[in-house]
């Protein structure tokens, strides 16, 4: 019996022995789909700012001890974070150096087509990178901004959107929403316009 799928990334034919769940054709192409998927800026990865969290989203160290997302000293590199088997993820501390994040709240549908009021900001937000949040069903837009304080803002078309920029830490999965560059971008206009 003959296949009509092909490989999510070479865009190949799949095996005929392929089961009928499998995306990529071989291990190879598979490995290759997550580092372009899961690609973290270097503008957040060089700051020494990064945290484990547990699957409840409490803040730990490397080590494993309750981390804070004010005291520095609970905080490590990058590499050091994404080394450490503790607790279920990655997370970034915003500490209020113009590193901004946008949380837009269960806006994807079940195809991960964003809802019309996230295109809208993805849309005036430009070039900057967005990953999908933990739940799945949620973006992360990442960039530069001056936010005093975190706020929750609804939007028109029953959207909920989170803002921080500083005393708070977003749970990173670098799972790249699309094709948006692996760099941060100017976010003030929109914050402007959501404020």
């Amino acid at each position: 019996m003959k296949t009509s799928r092909c490989c999510e990334h070479c865009e190949g034919p799949m095996p005929l022995t392929a089961r009928r769940h499998a995306r990529f054709c071989e291990p190879r192409c598979r490995a290759a789909a997550a580092r372009r998927r899961r690609t973290v800026p270097a503008e957040l990865t060089r700051r020494p700012r990064w945290i484990r969290h547990t699957a409840r989203k409490v803040p730990l160290t490397i080590g494993g001890a309750t981390a804070s997302s004010t005291d520095p000293s609970t905080w490590s590199r990058h590499s050091e974070a994404a080394a450490s088997s503790k607790g279920a993820g990655l997370g970034f501390v915003l500490d209020g150096d113009g590193v901004v994040c946008l949380d837009l709240d269960h806006c994807l549908d079940e195809h991960g087509e964003p809802a019309g009021w996230a295109r809208t900001i993805l849309d005036a937000a430009g070039p900057t990178w967005v990953e999908v949040s933990r739940s799945g069903d949620g973006l992360h837009l990442w960039g530069y901004g001056t936010l005093p304080h975190g706020r929750r803002i609804t939007v028109g078309g029953g959207g909920s959107v989170e803002l921080y920029g500083t005393g708070r830490y977003i749970a990173v999965t670098g799972r790249t929403f699309g094709d948006t560059p692996q760099r941060l971008g100017e976010l003030q206009h929109v914050i402007d316009s959501l404020l």
